[in-house]
């Protein structure tokens, strides 16, 4: 047996997956929970040393004799997260995390420093927002001015996850256009972004590898603490989105990926850089040698599992209470900013629960629209990519509400396009093994691809037949959407 290795730290939890490319199946899987500091003021952040216990406890937990069959490893990590590190690599303050809005004011000095949003436009190709990495490293020098002046390298979650397997300082397009320091036209580290927040910032950064490379080979300490091969090659790896899209294989114009988890991701591969005027696309570099034009939401299985939790309603209870009511809930909408919002751009918004009525009061239309509210935020990037151009013809769908056949059905009708779910459900670990594999292609070991495209054609699996969209609820979804867009701009100036 000959495996490669996908290994995807998320949020919530740090997953690995040995994929066997002979028979084309997974051999082992294991996963592990991480914490998260949450405070009322929009922070969200965990602790290195977490992902490195994590990354041990899901090792540990696979079979020995699987983990000696590792040809290669591709890691997959939550995006736009600040792990700041000393000289020699040991962290100096918490992972500030994608989710965390505490930094909205750091957001604005720098926009103003630029010249303005079309300023920062023009130079990375996205806008700064709360949750990009950039504004993170300002509020570590405004707020932790001591962890500051040691500050030696700006790591993302998944290059902190590279270094303790190789011990080696990279990082590749695709995660680093997220951190808001990228010039994503030209793929490259903005010294004008950079200088923004300090001139000692641009040192600080790491060194760029192509995504079809190595970031470097596993040290004898890093196969010794998790039991894996020294020296197999580790892949560039990539943001989780990006990492998304290959193990769903997006990875040529016209297919789009969404990604139904505590965040809501809407992306599509692009061979040229797809820039928002309105910022609410972002213009992301892939992990494939392109572009990977995306919105993302920081509110999308958040309000069902608020709402189920006060329901005392398990998953499948919780759907079959939603599928009750009808499309548009009888007019009952919910705004679902339980953690601020980055797309509207609104870091200090609150979740509420809109258009009650002594008719309407039911708990299964508050179920559904739960559901419905996730996938009108992804209808904003969906109208994005059309108004831009952006012709799909198809969304795979990822994520945990992925397994929902009524969400399935919903987000089918809401964006009036065809609907598929990859098979397996851990699409960002199978896309790291996958681009391990790219990596090994390109070592020179035969017999496999090098064309990321083909190797995606060959090793990704999509189950059963597309949910087409049905043309009576899509006609009624859009009225639902437009009560839904009324409600959102009438609020949205208390959240600003």
């Amino acid at each position: 047996m000959k495996t490669v290795c996908g290994i995807d730290l998320g949020t919530q939890s740090c997953k690995v997956v040995l994929y066997d490319y002979e028979q084309k199946k997974i051999a082992a899987a294991s996963q592990a929970a991480i914490e998260l500091i949450a405070e009322n003021d929009g922070t969200r952040e965990q602790k290195a040393e977490w992902y490195r216990g994590a990354l041990g406890a899901c090792f540990a937990a696979l079979p020995g004799d699987a983990k000696k069959t590792i040809a290669a490893a591709g890691v997959s990590g939550q995006q736009h997260g600040f792990v700041p590190l000393d000289e020699n690599g040991s962290p100096l303050y918490n992972v500030k995390l994608w989710c965390d809005t505490a930094t909205a004011a750091e957001c604005d000095d720098l926009t103003k420093a630029a010249g303005g949003e079309d300023a920062i436009i023009a130079v990375a190709g996205l806008p700064m927002r709360p949750g990009y990495t950039a504004p993170k490293v300002l509020w570590l020098k405004k707020h932790r001015p001591e962890a500051f002046d040691r500050l030696a390298h700006i790591l993302l979650p998944h290059d902190y996850v590279n270094y303790l397997l190789t011990g080696a300082y990279t990082a590749e397009y695709g995660d680093a256009s997220g951190t808001a320091l990228f010039d994503v036209r030209r793929r490259e580290w903005s010294s004008t972004i950079a200088a923004l927040i300090d001139p000692r910032v641009i040192g600080c950064l790491p060194g760029l590898v192509k995504p079809e490379a190595a970031a470097g080979t596993v040290s004898a300490a890093a196969a010794a603490e998790f039991g894996i091969p020294p020296g197999i090659p580790v892949s560039a790896g990539g943001g989780d989105n990006m990492m998304g899209a290959v193990g769903t294989g997006t990875v040529k114009d016209g297919f789009l990926t969404m990604s139904l988890g505590t965040s809501g991701t809407l992306y599509g591969s692009s061979d040229a850089p797809v820039i928002d005027p309105s910022g609410d696309l972002a213009a992301f570099c892939s992990s494939t040698g392109g572009w990977l034009p995306l919105l993302c939401t920081m509110n999308c299985t958040v309000a069902s599992e608020e709402f189920r939790g006060l329901f005392g309603l398990d998953v499948k209870a919780f759907d079959a209470e939603a599928s009750k009511a009808p499309v548009g809930s009888e007019g009952i909408v919910i705004l679902p900013f339980f953690n601020g919002e980055r797309t509207p751009n609104l870091p200090n918004g609150r979740a509420g629960v809109n258009g009650i009525s002594a008719a309407n009061f039911k708990r299964e239309n508050i179920a559904r629209a739960a559901l419905e509210s996730a996938i009108f935020g992804m209808r904003i990037g969906m109208e994005s990519f059309n108004r831009l151009g952006f012709k799909a013809r198809e969304i795979r769908l990822i994520g945990g509400g992925a397994k929902s056949p009524l969400w399935q059905s919903i987000a089918a009708n809401v964006l009036k396009l065809p609907v598929r779910a990859p098979s397996g459900g851990e699409a960002a670990a199978m896309g790291g093994a996958i681009q391990a594999l790219w990596c090994l292609a390109h070592a020179g070991v035969s017999g496999l691809s090098s064309s990321i495209g083909e190797l995606c054609g060959e090793h990704v699996v999509l189950e059963g037949a597309l949910v087409e969209p049905d043309g009576k609820a899509s006609e009624a979804y859009d009225e639902a959407y437009a009560v839904y867009s009324g409600y959102l701009g009438a609020l949205s100036p208390l959240y600003k």
